[in-house]
């Protein structure tokens, strides 16, 4: 919505002109760098998921605030409200973005991170290719009214379903040995030598170095 009807709602709901448009965009763009500077100190109190689930479900709450003020054809309070509605999208977005580096270290092997981040990578632009068009052609073909109610739809099961899928409690790493893995071995960091090999926990990982 901020990328493809910015300047939809600028120019042509408000009435305003090309400078108004940029301002809009940076709204947004301000909203997303004021969540991300403060996240490192968030992220050292609440967990990964809880700051990424609270901002998908605050996407659905933003969506409910700019279909009031699509659904409004008059009144002064309509650009500040927008500007407002459109720095929550970035703080929104942002709650979700910035923790996506750090899970996936978590999750994945070192020897599979550049894969793993590509793969991401890959799919958050699969979706954009979908819903970018998709706030295109139904903001001209339905109005904005209808592509706010479409997005928001899929903010909203978007958030719901990562909540089903991403249990509350992650399995936490399991003591293992490792007995093929030869001295030095980066893996080893902090493993503790046993007659049969290494012993260590940590986080649990998936990878050719934990087929278990």
């Amino acid at each position: 919505m901020v990328t493809v009807n910015s300047v939809v709602y600028v120019r042509d709901r408000l009435g305003l002109d090309a400078a108004d448009v940029s301002l809009a965009l940076g709204a947004y763009g301000g909203g997303s760098m004021a969540v991300a500077l403060l996240l490192p100190r968030v992220l050292d109190r609440d967990s990964d998921r809880t700051v990424m689930l609270r901002g998908a479900l605050l996407l659905t709450l933003v969506f409910a605030g700019l279909g009031a003020v699509t659904a409004a054809d008059s009144g002064g309070w309509r650009w500040p409200a927008l500007l407002l509605t459109w720095a929550a999208f970035g703080g929104a977005c942002s709650m979700v973005l910035t923790p996506t580096g750090r899970l996936i270290r978590r999750a994945a092997p070192p020897e599979e991170r550049a894969q793993a981040f590509a793969a991401q990578f890959s799919l958050s632009h699969s979706c954009w290719l979908l819903t970018y068009p998709l706030a295109g052609w139904l903001g001209a073909e339905a109005g904005l009214g209808a592509a706010v109610a479409a997005l928001g739809a899929i903010a909203l099961a978007a958030g719901l379903l990562a909540v089903r899928m991403w249990p509350a409690r992650e399995p936490l790493g399991m003591e293992h040995e490792h007995t093929d893995l030869h001295d030095g071995h980066p893996h080893l960091t902090g493993a503790v030598r046993v007659p049969s090999g290494w012993r260590h926990s940590h986080d649990r990982l998936a990878g050719s170095l934990h087929a278990h």
